[in-house]
Parts: C-alpha cells; sequence; structure tokens
C-alpha cells in the first residue's frame, strides 16, 4: 500500500495513504476521540466525538482519509468544543453507572473515551427514557436507558450479518433501536448471531451472561444497586464527575486481573470462526470476536456466540469408565488405559492387524487426528482409519482429486466475497455457514455480486437469490453436464485456459452429448429457458465461485456430482485466479483438518497415498521404521467398518469423538454392529449415544480445555489456546492418545501438541512450514505450506496439483438415484441442518436458550402435499421408510415441495438415520443419505406449532442501507457542535 505524510498539530506523521484518520493516528499511537466508528463498520458519523480541523472547517475524523500534505489540527478550542459537545450529547443518552456495570472491563468505548477526554461533568442530565428494557431474549439484553443511539449495532445487522433486523427510528420523538420495526427481540427476525452485541460501545446490548459475573460490585442486587447510582448522580453535579470516573477507573483495573481473554477457534461448523473468550474463574463471560480474526472478523452465529454451557455441564464425563457385568463403574486412568492397550494388542495379534478400526474426530484438533492414524498405522498395522467426512465431504474431494489435484477449497472466504457471480448449490448456507453466508449477503447487497441458487429446497440465500432452480434431488449431474455443453456450443468455454491448463478436452465435449437443455429439463424439472439464463451468467462472468454442501455429496453418486460441478468451473476458465473456484462447505470444524492430516483409509496426512511407494518411505523414515511394516492396501471407512463389525471381521474399534451411533446410516444395523464388536473403546466428552456401547469410555477435554489446531473449510491453519483447566480428571485427547500408544510399548515423549505438529510438519511436504511459531495469535497459514513459511491462500495460480500440472476434464454419464420413492414409499426425505442445534445436540443441547427456539424436531410439508392429505400446523405425521418409522409433528411451509419432506438431524435418538439406508457412493462410501424413500400417515393427534411463533423465520426484517443518520441530521431541532443541543437525549 502507498505511504503518505500528513501534518497533525505541527508535527508531521507517516503511515498508509488512503486510511481513515481514526486508524491511520492508532498506527501511530494517538487516540481520537471517536465512539461510533469502528474499523469493521466503518464511519457512521452519528457520535459528534471525533471533530478535527481542516483548512479551518470542521471535519468527523471517521470521513477523513489519510492523504499527502492533509494538515489536522485537533487542539484549538473551537474543534475541541465540539468534540466535548459531541461526548455531553452522547452522556445525555446514557446513565453512567460505570463502577456497578457488568461491562466495565475495560472494553467499554464510552467509558473509556470520556475518561481520556477528562470530561468534567455530565453538562446535560439524565432522564430515564420512555421504553422497556428488553429482556425477551435469551442470550442478550437491549437496556434503552444506556443507549447512545450510535447505531453501530444497526450496521452491523444490515451491512456485516444482512439479517437486516435492526432499524434506528431517528425520526420519532424518542428514538431507540428497533427490531422489525418495534418487535421484542425474541419476537423478530433476530437470529441471535450475537453482532450487535459484539459492536456495542457500551452496555446498552449485553450478553446475559455478563450478569453480575465481571467485577466486585455487579453482583450486587439492584435494589442495592440503584440507591448506590442516585447517591452517585447527585455527587456529579456538586464535585463533578472527575472522583467519579477516577472511581469507575480504579474498579476497571481491580476486575482485569481476574478476568482472561484467550484466543479460541471456534468447534462448530467448519468456517473456522476465531475470537477471544472471556472467562472469570470457570464462568464464561462471553465471546468476543475481534477485526484480526481471519476467517470471520467480527461475525459469529448463535453457536459460536453463545452455545458455550457445555463446557460446564455436570454431565461432562470427568473420570474413565469401565463396564463390568453390563454396566459401567468408575476408574483410575491407569486401570482404564491398560485395559486399553492390553486389549486392542491382543485383538491385533490373536485377529490381525486388519480387524481393528480406528475413527478419528472431525471435531478434535489436528493433532489429535494424527495420533490417531499414527497409532493405527504405526502401532497396529492398519489402514482402516477415517473420520466423519465419509459421510460428507468426501464426495466432494474425490470430485476435486479427479479435477484439480487438492481436496480443498480453491481459495479463500475472500475469493468468495470478490467473486462476480457465486453459485450455491446443495447449501443451505445461511444456516449451516451463517458467517460465509453473511459474506455472500453483504457482496450481493452492497457490491453487486450476482447470486445463483440451485436447491431443491427454499431456504433463505434461494429467497435472496437473482436467480433460484429448483432441480428434483440428486439430478445435479445432469443440469451441470449440460451448462458445461452449453458453453461449448455458445463461444463461452474459456479455450485459451482449456489449451494451456485442461487435458481431456476434446473427450469430454464428446461425450456431453446426451446433456441437451431438452434432457436436462426433462430430468431435472428445470426450465429450459432458466438453464439458459445460468449458464449465460457463469458463461460470460468474469469470476465465478461455486459452493456446495452435502446436498451434493449424500447421494449414490455425490462424486460424479461434484466432479461435475468442477468440470463446469474448469470448462468456464474459473480456477487459479482471485474470485474463482470450487468451495465444498465443510460441515464440522475439522472435518478438513482430520482429513488433511492423516484420518483417512487410503492417504496418509498431507495426502499421499498409502499404495504409493514413495510415500510410504518417507512416513517409514520418518517414523523410523521399515517400510515393511507400514500397509500399503487401503483400509475400510468407517461406514465400511461398521459393516465389517457387523459381520465380524472388524473385532476392536477405538472411537474419538465422534457419534458414530447416531450419525451413521441405517441406525439398526450401526447398533447391532457395535453390540458385536469384542472390544470397543470410546474417547469423548460426553457419554454419547456411540459410548454407551463402548467397553472403556476414557473422558475427553473440549477445545477450550486444551491446545491444538485445527482446519477450516478454506484450508486455513489456525492455533487454539487452552482457555480453561481440564474439569475433573478429564484429559485432552493428544495427551489421551500419547499415553495410549506408551502404553502399548511406544513412548513417543510428546508433552505439547506442537511437537505433534512439528513432526507431521517434518515429514509431509504440504505442511513443511506449519509451525506454532508461524501461528502465533491470529496468525493462521493456508496450506500448502513451503518450507519457509509461504503458505497459498488460492491455489492453482501456476498450474494443479497434477503430476503433468494440468487439470483433467472427467467424463461422466448420467445414472438415477438407487432410492426413490415408488407407489407405496410415494414420497422423498431430504434431511439436514438448522442454524441453532449442532450434530446429535451433545454441545448445543446444553444450553437452554438453543432449546427455547428450537424446542423439538419437525417434518416441513409442503402446502400443496399438505392440502392434499388434510395436515395442519402441529399435526403429527408417522415417516415411515423401508426399514422403519418416525413421528413429529409437521410445519406446513413453501421451504419444500410437492412430494419432498424435510427433517432436521439433530432430533431424537437414534434420529433421522433410523430411517435412511445403507445405499451408498461406490467411489467413496458415503451413505445416500438424501436418497431415502419414505410415505406418510397422517396420525389422530394434534399438537402446538412445532416451530414457536417467535422463531426467527416468521419475523419481518426491515432492510435498510444501514444507519440512517440524514434522518437525524435533517431534524429542525439538530445543530452541528460545538453549538449546544436543545434537547440531546431525542437524537
Amino acid at each position: 500500500m502507498a505511504n503518505c505524510t500528513i501534518v497533525l498539530d505541527g508535527e508531521r506523521l507517516r503511515g498508509r495513504a488512503d486510511e481513515p484518520l481514526v486508524d491511520f493516528l492508532k498506527a501511530q499511537g494517538i487516540d481520537l476521540p471517536h465512539v461510533c466508528y469502528h474499523p469493521s463498520l466503518g464511519a457512521l458519523e452519528t457520535c459528534d466525538a471525533c471533530w478535527v480541523e481542516v483548512d479551518g472547517e470542521l471535519k468527523r475524523g471517521c470521513t477523513l482519509k489519510s492523504a499527502d500534505g492533509l494538515r489536522v489540527d485537533t487542539r484549538g478550542a473551537h474543534v475541541r468544543a465540539a468534540r466535548e459537545e459531541g461526548m455531553d450529547r452522547l452522556l445525555a443518552k446514557h446513565e453512567l453507572y460505570c463502577t456497578v456495570c457488568e461491562n466495565n472491563n475495560g472494553d467499554c468505548t464510552l467509558h473509556n473515551t470520556m475518561v481520556d477526554m477528562q470530561i468534567p461533568i455530565q453538562r446535560y442530565e439524565f432522564q430515564r427514557k420512555p421504553h422497556e428494557k428488553d429482556t425477551s431474549s435469551p442470550f442478550y439484553t437491549y437496556d434503552p436507558d444506556q443507549c447512545i443511539l450510535c447505531g453501530r449495532c444497526v450496521e452491523a445487522c444490515q451491512n456485516v450479518e444482512v439479517n437486516e433486523t435492526l432499524s434506528i427510528d431517528f425520526a420519532s420523538d424518542n428514538p431507540r433501536v428497533l427490531w422489525d420495526g418495534g418487535k421484542e427481540i425474541n419476537d423478530s427476525s433476530c437470529v441471535h448471531c450475537g453482532h450487535c452485541v459484539t459492536v456495542c460501545p457500551c452496555n446498552a446490548l449485553m450478553e446475559n451472561s455478563m450478569n453480575g459475573k465481571a467485577g466486585p460490585f455487579s453482583a450486587m442486587p439492584w435494589s442495592l444497586k440503584r440507591p448506590m447510582i442516585e447517591v452517585v448522580k447527585k455527587l456529579e453535579t456538586t464535585t463533578g464527575a472527575v472522583p467519579v470516573s477516577g472511581l469507575s477507573e480504579i474498579d476497571m483495573h481491580l476486575r482485569q486481573p481476574e478476568i482472561k481473554c484467550t484466543k479460541t477457534v471456534c468447534t462448530y461448523c467448519g468456517v473456522g470462526c476465531s475470537f477471544e473468550m472471556w472467562t472469570r474463574d470457570r464462568h464464561i463471560l462471553k465471546v468476543q470476536p475481534v477485526p484480526e480474526a481471519p476467517a470471520n472478523g467480527i461475525s459469529t452465529c448463535i453457536k459460536g456466540k453463545f452455545a458455550w454451557d457445555f463446557v460446564n455441564s455436570e454431565k461432562r464425563l470427568t473420570m474413565p469408565l469401565i463396564r463390568d457385568n453390563g454396566r459401567f463403574r468408575e476408574a483410575d486412568w491407569d486401570e482404564a488405559l491398560d485395559l486399553v492397550a492390553r486389549r486392542l494388542l491382543e485383538v491385533r495379534d490373536a485377529h490381525g492387524p486388519d480387524s481393528l478400526g480406528f475413527i478419528g474426530s472431525s471435531k478434535g484438533t489436528n493433532e489429535q487426528a494424527y495420533l490417531v492414524q499414527k497409532i493405527a498405522r504405526r502401532i497396529i498395522g492398519t489402514n482402516n482409519v477415517d473420520n466423519s467426512s465419509r459421510y460428507c465431504q468426501n464426495p466432494a474431494t474425490k470430485g476435486l482429486f479427479r479435477t484439480v489435484g487438492y481436496g480443498g477449497d480453491a481459495g479463500s472466504i475472500k475469493d468468495i466475497e470478490q467473486a462476480e457471480v457465486v453459485v450455491i448449490v446443495g447449501s443451505n448456507t445461511a444456516e449451516n455457514h451463517p458467517v460465509i453466508a453473511a459474506r455472500i449477503k453483504a457482496a450481493q447487497k452492497l457490491r453487486g455480486q450476482k447470486l445463483i441458487v440451485i436447491d431443491p429446497r427454499k431456504h433463505e440465500m434461494a429467497e435472496r437469490a437473482d436467480l433460484f432452480l429448483r432441480p428434483k434431488s440428486g439430478t445435479d449431474l445432469l443440469w451441470a453436464s449440460a451448462l458445461s455443453r452449453y458453453m461449448f456450443d455458445h463461444d463461452l468455454a474459456d479455450r485459451e485456459f482449456l489449451e494451456r491448463w485442461v487435458n481431456g478436452v476434446k473427450e469430454y465435449r464428446d461425450s456431453l452429448a446426451p446433456f441437451t437443455l431438452e434432457f436436462a429439463e426433462t430430468e431435472t424439472g428445470i426450465e429450459r429457458q432458466d438453464l439458459v439464463e445460468a449458464a449465460e451468467i457463469i458463461g460470460r462472468a468474469k469470476s465465478v465461485c461455486l459452493l456446495w454442501a452435502m446436498g451434493i455429496t449424500q447421494h449414490s453418486r455425490g462424486s460424479d456430482a461434484s466432479t461435475a460441478l468442477s468440470n463446469l468451473l474448469l470448462v468456464t476458465g474459473n480456477y487459479g485466479k482471485p474470485g474463482t473456484g470450487g468451495y465444498p462447505m465443510r460441515g464440522h470444524n475439522n472435518v478438513q483438518g482430520a482429513s488433511d492430516f492423516g484420518c483417512l483409509r487410503d492417504r496418509y496426512p498431507g495426502y499421499g497415498h498409502v499404495s504409493d511407494n514413495e510415500a510410504r518411505e518417507r512416513w517409514a523414515e520418518g517414523w523410523g521404521i521399515s517400510p515393511d511394516e507400514l500397509s500399503d492396501e487401503p483400509g475400510y471407512g468407517n461406514f465400511l467398518m461398521v459393516q465389517a463389525a457387523d459381520e465380524r471381521e472388524i473385532k476392536a474399534m477405538y472411537i474419538v469423538g465422534e457419534e458414530t451411533a447416531f450419525s451413521d446410516s441405517n441406525t439398526h444395523n450401526v447398533h447391532t454392529a457395535f453390540e458385536k464388536l469384542d472390544f470397543m473403546v470410546v474417547q469423548d466428552v460426553f457419554l454419547s449415544r456411540t459410548a454407551e456401547f463402548a467397553d472403556v469410555v476414557l473422558p475427553a477435554c473440549p477445545s477450550v480445555e486444551q491446545e491444538g489446531t485445527y482446519v477450516n473449510t478454506e484450508r486455513r491453519i489456525q492455533r487454539s489456546y487452552q482457555v480453561l483447566e481440564p474439569l475433573g480428571d478429564s484429559r485432552p485427547d493428544w495427551r489421551i492418545l500419547t499415553d495410549v500408544a506408551a502404553r502399548m510399548g511406544h513412548d513417543w515423549g510428546y508433552t505439547h501438541p506442537s511437537q505433534v505438529m512439528a513432526e507431521c510438519a517434518r515429514i509431509a511436504p504440504m505442511f513443511a512450514g506449519v509451525s506454532y511459531e508461524r501461528l502465533e495469535g491470529w496468525k493462521s497459514q493456508l496450506w500448502p505450506v513451503a518450507e519457509d513459511g509461504t503458505d497459498s491462500p488460492l491455489l492453482y495460480t501456476d498450474g494443479f496439483a497434477n503430476e503433468d500440472g494440468r487439470a483433467n476434464l472427467y467424463v461422466l454419464e448420467w445414472l438415477p438415484p438407487e432410492e426413490a420413492p415408488d407407489e407405496e414409499y410415494d414420497l422423498l426425505l431430504d434431511n439436514g441442518r438448522l442454524r441453532e442445534q449442532f450434530q446429535g445436540t451433545n454441545q448445543t443441547g446444553r444450553t437452554e436458550g438453543i432449546w427455547q427456539q428450537i424446542p423439538h424436531g419437525f417434518v416441513e410439508v409442503s402446502p400443496e402435499l399438505a392440502a392434499e392429505r388434510g395436515i395442519e400446523e402441529g399435526t403429527w405425521v408417522r415417516v415411515s421408510s423401508r426399514r422403519d418409522s418416525l413421528e413429529f409433528p409437521a410445519v406446513i411451509t413453501d421451504r419444500v415441495r410437492g412430494k419432498t419432506l424435510f427433517m432436521p438431524i439433530h432430533f431424537g435418538k437414534p434420529g433421522v438415520n433410523l430411517l435412511t439406508g445403507e445405499h451408498n457412493d461406490p467411489d467413496v462410501q458415503t451413505p445416500a443419505f438424501k436418497e431415502t424413500a419414505v410415505k406418510l400417515e397422517v396420525l389422530d393427534r394434534r399438537g402446538d406449532p412445532p416451530l414457536p411463533a417467535h422463531n426467527y423465520r416468521f419475523g419481518h426484517p426491515t432492510p435498510t442501507t444501514g444507519v440512517e443518520v440524514e434522518v437525524k441530521w435533517g431534524r429542525g431541532d439538530y445543530t452541528l457542535p460545538p453549538a449546544q443541543q436543545s434537547n440531546p437525549r431525542k437524537m
């Protein structure tokens, strides 16, 4: 970036050009007073506290940009009076009681600015506002008497999250922040993402978890606080505010040693949000994202911001459990670890290495994944090792391996933001990856990005799309291939790119002969003109990012459909340049990392194939053994492991942090298989449904009680720090696995997870330059990482990850889904995740507020099917597949169409997989969860609507361009500082 020199109060300062003056000065160690400005929000111009003088004219410092020759005065009497008047107006709207306020912890912008400016007295007397405090949300509170109308929350909601719930009625006599134009928080479209709370510069919006927990005086009941506040208010008007603010400064400094602020990485979805977690003892005060967080900045979702109660749940496992006579008893670690080591070796010695299976966690650290596969391969001698990507993302990885060579996102979230066109296929991004969805919504709203959504279900992103196509389930290969043919036939294929970088062009083009628009229209149900419109938008765009998820991968031909999407990107030249590429959205926080670091049946860490002699020799040398000691045969993935256990081929399993009994398809067979095992170990935080089948349960720690690294959906490796000490006698995963290995005769001597990463980086070329030092703080690295630490935010800029450096167009044929509706099972059951819950609710289910939003499961039924079958909202129905039945109340919604039902995966044990079958993708054995034919019976049972009336779906957002400060300026009673305001409380 270019530099410039400005003159501030006669002093020359050199720094970055074209930067907001507030930020320019901060980089020089100078704080220009400001309250409404936030680096992630920009200049809102509402607080009137940052005035400076330029050429004798008052300017707001937040709107000024640094430039050569800019001369700024901040010390003159006139400009100082303007800033002080601005601050006085803010304080007029805010009842100051800092010493007993939960927010006086060092990050209250209003308090800190007031103290720095040495405001001597609250000139405008505070008067209470005619609005009640809104406590309707289970997660946060809005207090109008503390609200200074800065608009930060509105800007965050409107233009960062783009949920468009918040506004300010500046034109009214008593302005306040409004939810859906005047609803209570919990009766609005608010999705409880927490953006508004994060950016609030005072305590007007505050987490309920802070109440009475932050400082020595904040826990006092209001019956004591209120009289104290009244006394202080009288003192302020007689002795001035300086002694009072001095007291609050003392209180702030007393609190700070008791409050820890620790950087951690979210362990819900694959976005990879990082943030500070504020704790006092074991109490989690709040989650506070920061602009420096590389994947999310200041953004969070309801789970990442508020769903951490599980950490201190009384249901946590805190001691090892051993099954005796059919019941669990507590044991010490020595007994449990000795038993695990002895029994695993006994099974290996009696039945061979391939009689054992290992499943690593897609929610645990990279170091955990590495150690799981190292135990399996190095000690046991088997490649029977896997993770839950088998249930969701392996087909996408297969499609990328076939075409471009790396099994990960082609670029970063920034590339998605800057694309001219984003195509979302089979991904409910707004609910499954809310922070990435927010980036797309903002790009569409603020920068005109085109959005195409292709999905059988009309979710939020479909409603926002510039073009929404609704294909029949399982027909995505067809329309994608038809679009590829259209590109060739209408001169929209990037011929220069194809000639330079892509193999198999002629063979692929010839293979597209059957994929006419007419055939695609007939089979997919998408009208021809809509297919043409999609093709024209994609083909003529300069940059396209294509996102997909389980709506593509969880089909019997998920690998082929994923391949077809990557083919389309290659045909149009959308790889290797900014704003392009394929982006399979990873569902769990470390489903990418678990695969990257070797929890795969056929790949070492860094994706060397187990049958590749060079890769096998490299790992053997790295581990100090002979290559003959490492199997060159691909093992069983977790889906096949369970089937092999049912057939008594697999005798023992070790499962780390996976709810396989809930997540695998055809639940009956899974449970039967687990019951047949000779020995089973489960390592987890809770006694999960899977753990109930175990012989030994080892109590692990959640992410906040251990150090480690994770890889998000964009291949970004981030370091997470330990926030709390392990609860009870639970232990970090890496330590448990290290101890198990030692008791099996392999003492690897790790004393910190950084040593595990260092070993992997030494052996795997993909991670050669990864280290804890290079990941310190908010730093991150996107693989592959060269030995010098250079990483790869955008792949394929100088070729593809295939042997010849070229991509491959992969020939495909259309095959229909393996399971389809028939005369008896005449409906199709779709399934997926909700915004509020996560998987089997083992984590989110410990937060009461989550259940208030989504109290129980349901079945979505289309209006046309409901009318045909006489189903009303709340009618209970029985959904039966060829395997079993489930009963849930109905939600009538146009999110589904015709004879397709939708059911969330989170509710009830055994849950939706009681209905799903074992038909699967033959290339990667991912179960076809989305291909479940069912029938529907209407039960003689009525209940309340399963989605409560306050669920965000029923809200009515109020989109605006942001904070409409012009309305405030246009009021007849508004005057520019330093002139005094007749009634500052009203604006």
